[in-house]
């Protein structure tokens, strides 16, 4: 137990401790005002528990609209249909699948939101469906007992040695520079540096990271947070960074290899000035910004004339240049982000600050429309045929064993292995029922007064307070806690009613026994179905994007194709697989997308006539990616390596030079990303 509390800390401690306090303000105020069931405001102060004031407070208000969401239909369902029981049950389980596919979608800390309303109902409507005439006085108490809940942990987390989410955000963000620039410094480096796909992993997922902090930081108590919008700009500027230094790198390496391993004194020097800066911007706006340019404009130097007359190593060595010079552009963007966050102002520290602010205020996530189904699916069938199973049976706890499916499909429908923490809370409740057994009948008959409970429920709750702060121990903690708040236990008086509690912790095992046995029937697809699906997400992304006619979102399809490459890392890691190379394969069809938004605008931007030779490279990208099959990829045809080629012939001859540069650089991206293993550039006949 020593070894177990040192690897805690203060920190968890702390956060027991406040939990503590948080649950008997609760318990202590639903007590005093008469409510039935104060267990439901004890439970809620834990569950809406979070270090960070910030998250504490934007749970605790997604959870309060939850809740009402749910009493609001649990009102509005249960008069009409409770002489109807299929159908009752049929629109109970229809209204937890739409709010399981909808949280499913959002993956962002709003979707508890969505699963608190529809477990909610579950909890409402099944206890009480005996009584359909109570149902609004019911769900009226629910709402307070869980208000009250909320309340009392907000009041204590947010007021007693409060966490600030801003101060860990502007931690992370100044932790993610460092990390990004040292990638950056190691990626453009002369030589090969080892390890640099563990660092272009770690990149995606801190980016996906910040972005599930930034939706807590309008609640944060700080008034030094900084804007939503300044932390949206930031994640824009550092998406660009993977796949501009990987494309630096790419080409880095084709250049030495077009010219016997040799890279040319002044382009070798200006790779080691802009590695030296990378990692030193340097802290004044002003002479960081003067740095940065002298820098770009020693790039635009350097770079060959676009013509037709080109040959592979110049177009290497000008698609190398460009993507430097916007790799050193990004990098000053983000560093004079990060001087946006920490100087707390409203108006912009720089001009180019300024119209970076001006962009985008959201950012596109990946949308795993098929699990989200899958996961509505499995929730409307468990509670469907648990109803059915229940009607069936006549047995009178039953409703408690669907209730708490319902609950558990809910809670868990977002992991892509639920059996995992479902078999951990069937350990936990197996534990708490024993605990729950002689708290609520060797110990609690011989206490007298609110102070003498709480003393005794003391010791049990903070250390499993203290374990919930570990993600190894929560699994079975919460569910031990979940126990401890048993409405047997913890109730408006003292109920000696052994028999009572018995047939609910049976029907609480029940209902773990049913979801389980439920998920393991419906949710086969495991961790291997969603790196599949994910990866084929990616494919058609590129399939569609190829053949549209309209302006690219270039940052909207980084931000997607970062987040996929977040999710893929501890799926694949999951597998036990190989990730390195399926992780290559995402990072260069982002690569891919972002040539592809740079060919449209260029189609966009040509005469109908000069556009034909991209639009018969775009369709044949859209061909091939909507013909692959994530079991066995195919390479790219030789007959669109043809007509990249034949491409970059034609448009090398536009009359207008930055047509031509244009031109160069898309295709010859899009080139090599599709035939890395390809041969230089040949002219093809037209």
């Amino acid at each position: 137990m020593i070894a177990f509390g040192e690897r805690i800390g203060w920190p968890a401690a702390l956060f027991s401790l406040k939990c503590f306090a948080a649950a008997m303000l609760a318990l202590f105020v639903a007590l005093s005002i008469g409510l039935e069931r104060p267990y439901w405001a004890f439970l809620t102060s834990y569950i809406v528990a979070q270090p960070l004031a910030g998250a504490v407070i934007s749970k605790a208000v997604f959870r309060i609209i939850g809740t009402m969401v749910g009493a609001i239909f649990s009102v509005a369902v249960v008069p009409p249909l409770v002489n109807a029981p299929e159908m009752l049950s049929l629109a109970m389980a229809l209204w937890l699948a739409v709010c399981v596919f909808v949280s499913l979608l959002d993956r962002t800390p709003r979707s508890y939101m969505f699963v608190l309303a529809g477990y909610s109902a579950c909890l409402i409507v099944f206890p009480d469906v005996d009584t359909p005439q109570t149902i609004f006085t019911v769900a009226t108490l629910r709402v307070q007992e869980i208000t009250i809940g909320i309340l009392c942990g907000s009041l204590v987390h947010g007021v007693v040695f409060p966490g600030s989410i801003t101060n860990l955000l502007l931690a992370r963000v100044e932790a993610m520079l460092r990390d990004a620039e040292r990638w950056s410094h190691d990626a453009i480096a002369l030589e090969p540096v080892e390890g640099l796909a563990q660092e272009r992993r770690r990149l995606a997922q801190d980016i996906t990271e910040l972005h599930q902090m930034s939706v807590h930081l309008p609640f944060d108590i700080s008034r030094l947070a900084p804007r939503v919008r300044t932390v949206r700009a930031m994640q824009d500027q550092l998406s660009l960074l993977l796949p501009l230094g990987a494309a630096v790198e790419d080409r880095l390496a084709m250049l030495k290899a077009a010219n016997d391993g040799i890279v040319p004194p002044k382009v070798a020097g200006l790779i080691g000035d802009a590695r030296t800066w990378i990692v030193n911007p340097g802290h004044e706006i002003a002479a960081r910004t003067v740095a940065a340019d002298a820098l770009i404009a020693r790039c635009a130097a350097l770079e060959p004339a676009a013509q037709a007359e080109m040959g592979w190593a110049d177009m290497m060595r000008l698609s190398m240049l460009a993507r430097l010079a916007a790799l050193i552009a990004a990098h000053r963007d983000c560093r004079d982000l990060y001087d946006q966050m920490v100087t707390h102002r409203r108006e912009a520290v720089s001009p180019r600050v300024g119209e970076l602010l001006e962009g985008r205020r959201s950012r596109e996530l990946h949308k795993d429309y098929a699990r989200a189904a899958r996961g509505a699916f499995g929730a409307f069938v468990t509670l469907a045929l648990g109803c059915a199973l229940w009607i069936g049976s006549g047995w009178r706890d039953g409703g408690t064993a669907v209730m708490l499916a319902g609950v558990f499909l809910s809670l868990f429908a977002a992991s892509d292995n639920p059996l995992a923490p479902l078999k951990g809370f069937m350990i936990g409740t197996i534990a708490a029922s024993l605990l729950g057994a002689i708290y609520g009948y060797a110990i609690m008959p011989r206490l007298d007064g609110f102070a003498l409970l709480a003393a005794a429920y003391a010791p049990m709750l903070l250390l499993l307070g203290t374990m919930i702060a570990s993600p190894r121990w929560a699994g079975i903690a919460v569910p031990t806690l979940l126990g401890l708040g048993s409405p047997v236990l913890l109730s408006d008086r003292y109920r000696d009613a052994f028999a009572l509690y018995a047939n609910g912790t049976v029907a609480q095992l029940v209902g773990l026994w049913f979801a389980i046995i439920m998920t393991g029937l419906l949710q086969s697809a495991g961790v291997e179905g969603a790196v599949r699906r994910t990866m084929r997400a990616g494919w058609n992304d590129i399939a569609n994007r190829a053949t549209l006619m309209t302006p690219p979102d270039v940052r909207g399809w980084i931000n997607r194709m970062l987040d996929r490459i977040a999710l893929l890392a501890p799926r694949l890691a999951a597998t036990r697989s190989d990730s390195g190379r399926p992780l290559y394969d995402a990072l260069r069809d982002l690569r891919t997308g972002v040539a592809i938004g740079e060919l449209r605008q260029l189609r966009l931007d040509l005469p109908v006539g000069e556009a034909t030779p991209l639009a018969e490279v775009l369709t044949g990208v859209g061909m091939h990616y909507r013909g692959l099959d994530p079991h066995a990829p195919q390479p790219a045809p030789p007959a669109l390596l043809d007509a990249i080629d034949r491409a970059i012939g034609d448009l090398s001859r536009n009359p207008s030079g930055l047509i031509r540069r244009e031109a160069v650089l898309a295709l010859v991206s899009l080139r090599r990303n599709l035939f890395p293993d390809s041969e230089g550039y040949r002219r093809v006949a037209a």
